[in-house]
């Protein structure tokens, strides 16, 4: 969708994104995603605003194409929304939810980055580390979720 100008497809989104959720409700058809907790050096994580859906900041992350790896939709993902290239990527833990009433696989990583984001300014409007300690109020359901997760995996790496 590069051909459209970019404020023409960030003013489509929002419609995009509701169209795409009463689908999800309706077909119930099982989806698989990937979400990638990124943290620099000093262990700040980074944050997603979208220009889209509710506004909360989330992970960087999004479906998985078919027959496409976990790995390499993470990869795509994070160089897609906020232009960086992901050197070692751990694989966190896969996750089963439900997003827009159908069943969801999350696949979880998180990797390490000194580099800084550059928000796409289509679909990612904001991109933002953020100390653990003082993290934003107006985080995501999955995005509070994933992050306790990826903390006591972490605390399991650690000890």
């Amino acid at each position: 969708m590069r051909w459209l100008p970019a404020s023409l497809h960030r003013a489509a989104l929002p419609l995009a994104h509701r169209v795409r959720h009463r689908w999800r409700r309706w077909r119930k058809a099982p989806l698989a995603g990937v979400s990638v907790i990124l943290a620099n050096p000093s262990g700040e994580v980074l944050l997603l605003r979208h220009s889209y859906g509710p506004p909360v900041w989330a992970l960087p992350g999004g479906g998985i194409r078919p027959r496409e790896d976990p790995r390499a939709a993470a990869r795509r993902e994070v160089r897609e929304e906020i232009g960086l290239g992901l050197g070692d990527l751990h694989c966190v833990t896969v996750m089963t939810e439900v997003i827009s009433g159908s069943p969801h696989t999350a696949h979880l990583f998180a990797a390490t980055t000194a580099e800084t984001p550059r928000p796409d300014g289509r679909e990612i409007i904001a991109a933002q580390f953020f100390p653990l300690d003082s993290l934003p109020d107006n985080l995501g359901r999955t995005t509070i979720a994933r992050l306790a997760t990826w903390r006591a995996w972490r605390a399991s790496q650690q000890g």
